[in-house]
């Protein structure tokens, strides 16, 4: 099968493709796999920060992508969930222990044996993948491949962040940022909260443009005050100073939830820029989101479905995909980036 790898970790640039075209033997199905014919696989900031080493380490050689969309191929032995030719998708949870604690109490995102897919496991930027069957999710038939592929994570981490808000109707929420995650997320938010309002910083003029497209009641750059007060937000940024700057514009009691893995420029003196008093103070907070659970997953494809939210998708071939990285790295996003692979 066609695949792009991994092979070493390292900074993206144009001269040095970090991924490369390879053939490799179609995979086999293990006990309780299925085996994916793989037709669409969104492009993640997760899969940049994989490729420059802010993440935990991938195991390489490995086949990254983790928005996976296909049809089931075959079955590994025990596996019958699934019949060939279902239509399923992959994200970012590609297995967990199920013993623990958190596995039991549905939070196998902080299982210590969590495995990625495209980290830990080979994802779905190739022809044809395994995933564990309790791992695959049905696709709603109102998405197209294309469509449904940003759903897995770019959807199912933002759906989670907003679960994390713990926001009321009414309450006003902030973005910080607003790349492929924030764009499916301000459609849930004007669904389940119609009476909330919504405020969006990005540094970049599309962003803004796109944000106002899409029912922001105000946008503005990083660092500008916001005209009213935030009962939440969620920065989607990969660097620190966003997260400081919207402190400032949180209500007594507020909530900030950061989606991502990693920040980029993070050191030991990057949060000596937070004012206690300023910040924090009066009770704000600042929580993480650690991947997502299946039940994230599986909540927001039907969320999806009801509102429904059409991603607006750019559509790339499979060995275009550094070029499609290299856009990421420069901003250069409106909505998300999708493979198309069968």
């Amino acid at each position: 099968m066609k695949a792009m790898v991994l092979e070493k970790i390292g900074s993206l640039r144009e001269d040095k493709p970090a991924l490369k075209a390879v053939e490799l033997p179609d995979p086999a199905p293990a006990v309780k796999e299925i085996l994916v014919k793989v037709s669409a696989c969104g492009v993640c900031h997760t899969d940049m920060d994989e490729i420059e080493g802010r993440t935990s380490p991938p195991v390489l050689p490995v086949v990254l992508g983790h928005q996976v969309v296909g049809r089931v191929e075959g079955n590994g032995s025990g596996a019958g969930k699934y019949r060939v030719g279902d239509r399923v998708g992959i994200a970012w949870v590609h297995s967990a222990c199920g013993r623990c604690k958190f596995c039991l109490s549905g939070e196998e995102n902080l299982c210590d044996e969590f495995r990625a897919t495209g980290r830990d496991a080979n994802g779905g930027y190739a022809e044809y993948m395994t995933v564990p069957e309790d791992f695959a999710y049905p696709v709603p038939d109102v998405f197209s491949d294309a469509e449904a592929a940003p759903l897995l994570c770019a959807g199912a981490v933002g759906y989670r962040s907003l679960r994390l808000c713990n926001m009321k109707d009414g309450d006003n929420i902030g973005f910080v940022g607003f790349g492929a995650s924030a764009h499916l997320v301000i459609s849930a938010v004007r669904y389940r909260y119609p009476r909330s309002r919504i405020f969006v910083f990005s540094r970049t003029p599309d962003e803004l443009d796109f944000a106002k497209e899409l029912g922001a009641a105000w946008t503005g750059d990083i660092g500008d005050a916001c005209p009213e007060k935030l009962h939440c937000a969620i920065d989607t940024t990969p660097a620190w100073k966003p997260v400081v700057s919207v402190l400032k514009d949180l209500d007594k009691g507020g909530r900030l939830v950061i989606n991502a893995i990693r920040k980029e420029g993070a050191d030991k003196n990057s949060l000596l820029e937070l004012d206690y008093a300023r910040d924090l103070w009066l009770e704000k907070e600042i929580k993480s989101v650690a991947n997502v659970t299946r039940k994230d997953v599986k909540e927001f494809l039907e969320l999806a479905a009801e509102i429904p939210i059409k991603p607006e998708v750019q559509e790339f071939g499979l060995e275009e995909v550094n070029e499609v990285l290299l856009e990421i790295k420069r901003r250069k996003i409106r909505g998300a980036k999708v493979l198309r692979i069968g």
